[in-house]
């Protein structure tokens, strides 16, 4: 079977790996406690995450004083606490999407542009989903797999236990995880008409990348989107999701038309804007920690010294 469709496990036997291997049986049992439990937990550890991650909150806040411009000093400052909320209840989202029940949570789903993908399943066209990295990302990921058959593409981990636990938790609802280096398997997905999420919002180092806008400053980012659209005919849709309170509401934009065009740069900053709408609805729940403009055509930014 192919590698994207299977999760070996790691041997038990070795040394090495029994303390991720503990970790992991933690998470899972973390990820079978109630929901609204898991919600108030959550809110917890992002408070400890702000209090102790004193590099991440300061690259949250360039980032936030970068994107937001026009927002005084106190509108960031809860816009960064909220998001720190945010990250720790995604955690537990994560936990509970890849090892534990979501039967709760199917009643309170709104849903909304399916039939686009109905549509385009019907052609036999294959569709890249677009999103960002949101920290509803994975349960909504889930979410959406109840409506159509959804496979993924990811980052390997440098740990194997790690790999493994999270591959197996994703292939519990994804029809397949292709690793990002992985563009053939990728390629051949969409080619046959399949439907592959993944979100290109992050700086890439060692990719193929072009600076286009991002809120309005040069952002180093990958042109897989462009580069997937041209060699498979696929249709780009736009995947945008959040939670509020308990309810989750997942969005399916139109196809992008006239995509891919010759002008990889003019295709790559579409994406960007569209991925920046998907912010500004709902901006707490972004992963702000990440360092994206830390790369500029002229080398590393001087954005994030301290």
């Amino acid at each position: 079977m192919s590698d994207a469709t299977t999760a070996p496990r790691p041997s038990l036997r070795e040394p090495r790996n029994w303390p991720m291997f503990a970790a992991m049986f933690g998470a899972f049992a973390i990820a079978r406690l109630p929901w609204l439990l898991q919600r108030a937990l959550g809110r917890g550890v992002g408070w400890v995450a702000w209090r102790l991650a004193g590099s991440r909150r300061r690259a949250a806040e360039v980032n936030l004083a970068l994107c937001f411009p026009e927002k005084d000093a106190a509108w960031r400052q809860r816009l960064l606490r909220d998001s720190f909320d945010a990250l720790g209840v995604g955690i537990f989202e994560f936990a509970r999407a890849w090892w534990g029940s979501i039967d709760a949570i199917r009643p309170r789903v709104h849903l909304e542009g399916v039939e686009h993908l109905h549509r385009l399943k019907a052609e036999g066209r294959g569709v890249l989903l677009v999103s960002g990295h949101f920290m509803t990302l994975e349960m909504c990921g889930r979410l959406l797999c109840d409506h159509v058959e959804l496979a993924g593409m990811y980052r390997k981990h440098r740990n194997p236990v790690y790999e493994w636990a999270v591959k197996f938790g994703r292939l519990r609802y994804a029809s397949a995880m292709f690793a990002n280096e992985d563009i053939r398997a990728s390629v051949r997905h969409l080619k046959k008409g399949g439907f592959l999420w993944y979100a290109p919002d992050q700086d890439m180092r060692g990719k193929d990348t072009v600076f286009v806008p991002f809120f309005g400053h040069t952002a180093s980012t990958i042109t897989a989107t462009h580069q997937l659209a041209r060699m498979t005919g696929c249709a780009v849709v736009p995947y945008f999701h959040r939670r509020e309170g308990g309810d989750y509401y997942l969005k399916v934009g139109a196809p992008l038309e006239d995509f891919p065009t010759q002008d990889v740069e003019a295709d790559t900053a579409r994406v960007n804007q569209a991925i920046e709408q998907m912010v500004r609805e709902a901006p707490d729940q972004y992963l702000w920690i990440h360092r994206r403009f830390k790369r500029q055509p002229g080398g590393r930014s001087d954005y994030y010294r301290s």
